[in-house]
């Protein structure tokens, strides 16, 4: 039973005058026609941030179940609604968003510039819609047949929740509370309850949600740091050179002596300390980076001196002449010349690479504090797999090398994890192995089991078993259209899960642009892969989906601009492991339409860089 509805107009222009507010008294007819007996609220507020915050916290604070807002989610700098939304939710039910999004499309492509976001607070459900009467009556329709249901599920009225699903069992099949046993085939779903989402959402979500995660600091050796984020900022201790150092192999010298005959006083070479002072009519001959006695204010070089007198042997130098008149300071590196006494080496937020580890080495730092890495468990699925250490293979079965492969992969991009094993096609085998998984881990990785298979049991178990939320359970994309990602509370902290097709393809593909995104975006890195464009060295037939193909480059001076020239790696079928074997990039490959059904030699398409670039060049063909 619904017993509260809150209607919020969100607008600077209707709160100065009420009677602009058409879109906000559609809203409310609506959700009185479905809940006509619950307690109706309207209230106008204007495009503050924390005004919307503190009406969304007071509403869902008083026995109000159902939160509408409308106005405030486009793209102007007033349209706040959707992060004053985000703000006080608890959990986000994003294909509410994705299929307002989806309808809207359908009337007008001013619908991407839409950001209405979906979520729970407590017991509340909170929707945003846009702004004007009629896309509030469009977008209404959208959400009508589930309201009640989804006010049941954040609510835990059994008895509601179990009426629905007696009412639909004979059509759909409700997966997230289901009392049916999702282990007879016959009660299986026929089509995939999930909405298919495109990548920029699935992308997106996964940031969301991953920006999230907290994070935690962890103190290592430099010599381990390459690619970690800075956590706090390290300053010298000491300038850098600490000692005026010669740039060049030469004498050291006093400028205001001129040009002339010096007396050659000692050697310096680099690591030795000056012992003595110079002073006038002498010199020391002196190594590149070598320290300067005390007195000395520049270097002459090798070339621009002359021997005037040595021991027979010539191992000792007794007077060489200078014969350009050298200045003040000439080929010397003062005190703090390269980096001053406490400048910052790195800061907070810094990714290091080579050259700053050498500078923190070179400060005589050993250890750095950086974010730590969420722990990643690797979880493979199916009653048909066998270790890959098992020397016979048994008979139907295959040898699971998704473990093995996510584990370098994920390593490759500066990632450990943790292998949890092969679980069976069980609802208890699997609840078994996902509860020791997230145990173990804050992120896991789950292959197989996703599909629509009679054994594909990951998201049941996920969604009843461990009451997760599926931000999403389809993606418009080749390889990989079943991959899911969902969160849940396990022992009092969240677990992000990405459950990714068995294929071995789908799941090389699914790990680079879902998991490791997430592992990036988790540690505050920039999650985007970086992209180049390519043309393609032979036509390409395009797929219905969106398709992630597996390439190499090769430099080519055929056209104009020099674009790369990419090939893919052979057969491209999900299933063939061959076809990732030495990939630098994955070429994103648009969808297939009536009257494109292949892309010709040359075209140019974008490219992924998800390896190391190896380019062979090839000339002009004569």
């Amino acid at each position: 039973m619904v017993n509260g509805v809150a209607v919020i107009t969100i607008s600077d222009t209707c709160f100065k005058n009420n009677s602009n507010d058409t879109s906000g008294p559609c809203l409310a007819t609506l959700a009185k026609e479905v809940f006509p007996n619950a307690n109706l609220h309207t209230i106008i507020i204007p495009d503050e941030k924390e005004i919307i915050e503190r009406e969304l916290k007071y509403f869902s604070n008083s026995n109000i179940d159902l939160i509408l807002t409308t106005g405030g989610t486009g793209v102007s700098p007033r349209d706040v609604t959707p992060e004053a939304t985000k703000a006080v939710i608890n959990r986000e039910v994003p294909a509410i968003s994705v299929a307002l999004t989806l309808e809207s499309l359908k009337k007008t492509p001013m619908a991407m510039l839409s950001r209405s976001v979906a979520g729970i607070r407590d017991k509340t459900l909170i929707i945003n819609f846009p702004g004007s009467k009629k896309a509030v009556t469009e977008c209404f329709e959208v959400v009508r047949p589930v309201l009640s249901h989804a006010i049941s599920l954040i609510k835990d009225e059994q008895a509601e929740v179990r009426s629905m699903h007696d009412s639909i069992q004979s059509g759909h099949v409700c997966l997230h509370h289901s009392s049916v046993d999702m282990t007879k085939v016959a009660f299986r779903p026929r089509e995939s309850p999930f909405p298919m989402v495109e990548m920029s959402e699935a992308w997106k979500i996964i940031d969301s949600v991953m920006s999230q995660w907290t994070e935690l600091l962890e103190t290592i050796s430099i010599e381990n740091s390459l690619g970690r984020v800075v956590a706090q900022p390290l300053h010298t201790k000491e300038p850098m050179p600490p000692f005026p150092a010669s740039v060049k192999d030469g004498y050291a010298c006093i400028s205001s002596d001129g040009a002339g005959v010096r007396k050659v006083r000692s050697v310096l070479t680099a690591g030795d300390a000056p012992t003595q002072p110079l002073i006038p009519g002498e010199c020391v001959r002196i190594n590149t980076g070598a320290a300067l006695p005390t007195g000395a204010d520049c270097v002459v070089q090798v070339e621009d001196t002359k021997l005037v007198s040595a021991s027979d042997d010539g191992e000792t130098e007794f007077e060489v002449e200078i014969m350009v008149a050298p200045s003040s300071d000439q080929d010397v590196r003062p005190i703090g010349f390269d980096i001053p006494l406490g400048a910052m080496l790195v800061n907070t937020g810094d990714v290091l690479d080579a050259a700053s580890i050498g500078l923190l080495a070179g400060a005589g730092y050993k250890n750095v504090t950086v974010k730590a890495h969420p722990k990643v468990a690797l979880l493979s699925t199916g009653n048909e797999l066998q270790e890959p250490s098992e020397k016979n293979l048994r008979p139907a079965h295959i040898r699971d090398s998704n473990k093995t492969m996510l584990k370098i992969l994920l390593r490759e991009h500066g990632y450990e994890s943790i292998d949890c094993g092969i679980a069976r096609d069980s609802p208890a085998q699997l609840t078994s192995a996902l509860a020791t998984a997230m145990q173990r881990a804050d992120v896991v990785v789950c292959t197989g089991g996703v599909s629509m298979g009679e054994r594909d049991l990951l998201k049941p178990v996920l969604l009843k078993d461990f009451n997760a939320t599926l931000h999403f359970g389809r993606v418009r994309m080749k390889p990989g259209k079943p991959s899911t990602f969902a969160t849940c509370q396990f022992e009092g902290k969240i677990k992000y899960i990405f459950a990714l097709p068995g294929n071995p393809i789908s799941a090389y593909v699914c790990c680079l642009v879902f998991v490791v995104r997430a592992l990036r975006a988790s540690c505050g890195l920039n999650p985007e892969w970086p992209r180049l464009n390519v043309r393609l060295a032979a036509a390409v037939p395009l797929d219905p989906r969106p398709e992630y193909a597996r390439a190499t480059l090769r430099a080519r001076y055929d056209y104009c601009d020099d674009l790369p020239i990419a090939t893919l790696i052979g057969n491209q079928c999900s299933s063939r492991l061959l076809s990732a074997c030495g990939a630098g990039v994955l070429l994103e490959l648009p969808a297939r339409k009536v009257a494109h059904q292949e892309l010709p030699a040359g075209s140019i398409v974008s490219a992924l860089v998800t390896g190391s670039l190896h380019l062979t060049s090839t000339q002009h063909e004569s």
